[in-house]
């Protein structure tokens, strides 16, 4: 049976950039929001949300292209329309040259060279990317905003300790349509809206990857309809819940 569903967006916007204002207020009184500027609907929402909520001058936001990246530009149209402070940190070689060492590594007991698998492989840049934005906020009196939202997260689509990451994270609870329908309230330009989600990896965009759309994942959370993929994205949701929990420790004395 299909759910009601009704999302105010000036609500919700308008709750978060207070919810955002005061977690600053007792988690880092005058730090700066660091955030990844990738120029898709994500980190746009967020760093527009940062900006309205601590002024534009307490947001810094980091381009961090692998390399060559084509669409680049979105990065930089983003920090240039919402005028905040940015810098551009080129990971290209710092992945590289950490792969370069790690397959030149050799198991002593068998003298066997490492191998990098395929998903470490692709794992490995959000996570560099990551530490990039711990070091810049380390540097400039800085808390991490972490721009994962909940349609990514249901499924497991973020890197543990990469993308998925951060201090704060102001659109964790947001479908990707609350996402875009936030961006529009807050007079974002369409195109940052709806800029097709990639890893920037392997030429695909997150749904390429996934086998169905972000839009059945929403329908199944918000309206509990159910999709052609639910029991693919039902499997994902479960398989992928440790990413969403702080690692478990033994206590002894408990």
């Amino acid at each position: 049976m299909q759910k009601e569903y009704v999302f105010d967006a000036a609500d919700a916007a308008e709750k978060c950039i207070a919810w955002l204002r005061d977690w600053f207020e007792e988690n880092g009184k005058g730090c700066n929001a660091i955030l990844g500027i990738s120029g898709g609907k994500d980190s746009s929402v967020s760093a527009a949300l940062c900006a309205r909520a601590l002024g534009p001058e307490r947001v810094i936001g980091v381009l961090m292209p692998q390399g060559e990246q084509p669409d680049i530009d979105y990065s930089r149209d983003l920090v240039e329309f919402l005028g905040i402070r940015n810098y551009t940190v080129n990971v290209g070689n710092a992945i590289s040259d950490i792969i370069k060492a790690t397959e030149t590594a050799v198991e002593e007991s068998s003298s066997e060279k490492f191998e990098v698998s395929v998903p470490a492989r692709t794992n490995l840049p959000p996570r560099v990317r990551m530490s990039v934005l711990y070091l810049v906020g380390a540097s400039n009196n800085g808390r991490v905003i972490n721009t994962c939202n909940l349609s990514e997260d249901w499924v497991g689509y973020a890197t543990r300790y990469g993308d998925g990451a951060g201090d704060v994270g102001p659109i964790s609870n947001f479908t990707v349509e609350e996402v875009k329908a936030i961006g529009r309230y807050l007079g974002l330009p369409e195109k940052f809206i709806i800029k097709p989600p990639s890893d920037g990896l392997c030429g695909k965009t997150d749904e390429d990857n996934l086998g169905f759309t972000y839009q059945e994942v929403d329908d199944l959370i918000r309206r509990g309809i159910v999709g052609e993929h639910k029991e693919r994205i039902d499997y994902l949701h479960k398989l992928n819940q440790f990413k969403l929990k702080y690692m478990p420790t033994f206590n002894y004395y408990e």
